[in-house]
């Protein structure tokens, strides 16, 4: 095992920028046991467009075998300073955060800025001239507003320890902003969901609707989102009629939502925040107030307008008051930016000239709105605006859409964990083709147990085989709740797509092998959960000491007991023999 080379002196910042009339600052206020803050300011005696100011510094190349960033998904490898453009981080964009890892996957460096409204640049790449890695951050790249005062604060992590322990402790130092505390988390958004969107698209059916509500509820299921078609007749998959969001395929929306909540089930209708259609009575409307009219799916609203603020505060507020909602999918935030014929000279009415100021005014008074008239309301975000702005906001994280990509979707649900804190990280919505192999289609759910499962499947038109696959994997999910989303998670090898993931909690330890890949034990735990998430029929396990003898069952994919024995778990390697997509339970004796 290669150890981690530990950075003993911490490098020398440079502040890069063409002169102009502001005071820059940079200064440690915290230096002990490997993690070093610094407070940078901006100062200037008026208010100034500021030009692209850079904090860069390099570390050398020793044992870096890939660099770490929210949402690069498969592309973790390392990069040179020639290939590619920099990470954007802004409220609703990724966060603001890099880690290069080493080969035993533990820290070389994480670094991270406060500011996680407001867009910088960062990134960390390799010069080939003296095999180091030049980091930055880079401020004001999109500054087209005057300002006299700016202040935020850099943490570098150098210390020996698993890359994720690194990206925990950045969310924990998000929290201590008062800019970024996060939202109140209600039980109901750490349950398992039905999403209508990837069977129904925009065709909804009332009468189909409620009977599946009732076979989810029955499998485990507690809430359904009903996604894109409520509001319109409209099945173009377009956005045309977006912006007045009247529920025209479902009129009686208010019996609807008292319906399904007979079945047991709880409520979120979709939302586009955005986007408002050229057909929509709201266009005319607010003619003049958008960020741009020349976007692929419709012209987007601008926030910087409190009217346009007020009235999505409204249609988000009498919805839930007067159609009696548990929840909201709110989409597309990414959407509010700066476009290339986005106006810079605003009308008398704005009230603010940031564009991420704005969505972030704007976000708050929802957040506000909403729970003032329903404190356990749910709020989804979906990837890339998961970062630790959007915590404010937000209680519920799922992946960005990956359908039938199960390697994608795990992959995504472990890179928002390791930075959500205690906000429910969710899947993207399970589906597959009907005739897909029950094993395969196993695949989609058991690759989702590490965040709150999401399924998008007829389930009325799905055979009891795949009906029980899903039961069985929802009802393990809900008895192991806890641990699954609670316990300490440590997921594997980014390179490699985390082959293994584990969970523990009070003695109770979870993995999940998605690949051929040799699982190691190296603690006695009370119980043992292996997850063979992968199209084998078998799983090798490497134990590292003794650890006795476990009591062991083992289910096939739809929950059938194939066996029981005990095991003697000494050390060296041994291999059990388990269905694909099955699990072995072992509890010690």
């Amino acid at each position: 095992m290669i150890a981690n080379t530990t950075i003993t002196s911490f490098p020398e910042i440079t502040i890069i920028g063409e002169k102009q009339n502001f005071r820059t600052t940079l200064n440690k206020v915290y230096g002990d046991e490997g993690v070093t803050l610094y407070d940078f300011e901006v100062n200037g005696d008026v208010e100034e467009v500021p030009k692209p100011i850079t904090l860069q510094w390099k570390v050398p190349a020793i044992n870096v075998k890939g660099v770490w960033k929210p949402t690069t998904d498969f592309n973790k490898r390392i990069q040179a300073d020639w290939e590619l453009d920099n990470m954007e981080s802004r409220i609703s964009i990724d966060s603001p955060v890099i880690s290069l890892f080493g080969n035993s996957d533990g820290n070389v460096l994480t670094f991270a800025c406060s500011n996680a409204i407001n867009k910088l640049e960062m990134n960390a790449r390799l010069r080939e001239e003296d095999n180091c890695f030049y980091c930055h951050i880079t401020f004001f790249t999109e500054q087209h507003y005057p300002l006299k005062n700016f202040k935020a604060q850099l943490r570098l992590d150098y210390q020996d320890r698993h890359f994720s322990d690194s990206l925990r402790a950045v969310a924990s130092w998000w929290e201590t902003f008062e800019q970024l505390k996060p939202a109140y988390v209600p039980d109901i958004a750490k349950t398992p969901l039905y999403s209508t969107w990837y069977q129904f698209h925009q065709n909804l059916d009332v009468p189909l609707l409620l009977k599946e509500c009732r076979l989810a509820k029955n499998l485990g299921y507690q809430v359904i989102i009903i996604d894109d078609g409520w509001q319109t007749f409209d099945s173009n998959r377009g956005y045309d009629f977006t912006g007045d969001w009247q529920p025209d395929r479902i009129p009686e929306m208010a019996e609807f939502v008292k319906s399904v909540h007979e079945t047991g089930m709880k409520v979120a209708l979709w939302y586009s925040v955005p986007f408002c259609g050229e057909k929509s009575k709201a266009y005319k409307r607010f003619k003049g107030k958008f960020l741009t009219e020349d976007h692929r799916w419709a012209p987007v609203f601008d926030p910087r307008y409190p009217d346009v603020r007020q009235y999505l505060i409204d249609i988000y507020t009498d919805a839930a008051r007067d159609w009696n909602l548990d929840g909201f999918k709110l989409d597309f935030i990414d959407d509010f930016r700066f476009y290339k014929d986005t106006p810079i000279k605003l009308g008398p009415d704005a009230d603010y000239a940031s564009i991420n100021g704005a969505v972030d005014r704007l976000l708050t008074d929802v957040k506000d709105a909403l729970t003032k008239i329903n404190p356990e309301i749910f709020i989804e975000f979906r990837q890339k605006y998961t970062g630790p702005a959007m915590r404010k906001y937000g209680n519920m994280f799922r992946a960005f859409d990956c359908p039938g990509d199960a390697t994608m979707n795990r992959l995504r649900i472990a890179d928002i964990r390791m930075l959500a804190g205690n906000t429910a990280v969710h899947s993207d919505m399970v589906t597959w083709h009907a005739d897909e192999p029950l094993e395969i289609a196993a695949l989609q759910v058991i690759n989702t147990l590490f965040g709150v499962p999401q399924l998008s499947v007829m389930l009325s038109e799905a055979s009891e085989a795949y009906v029980n696959m899903i039961g069985f994997y929802t009802k393990y999910w809900n008895e192991n709740a806890d641990v699954l989303m609670n316990g300490y998670f440590l997921p594997s090898k980014p390179l490699a797509n985390y082959p293994t993931q584990r969970v523990s909690k009070n003695g109770h330890l979870i993995i999940g092998v998605y690949d051929a890949w040799v699982v190691e034990l190296d603690g006695a735990y009370a119980r043992i959960d292996i997850l063979n998430a992968q199209i084998a029929a078998q799983v090798v396990i490497r134990i590292l000491n003794d650890l006795g003898t476990y009591a062991c069952k083992v289910y096939d994919c739809q929950g059938n007991l194939i066996r029981e024995e005990n095991v003697v778990f000494s050390k060296g390697v041994i291999q059990v023999e388990v269905p694909e997509c099955g699990i072995i339970r072992a509890e010690k004796i």
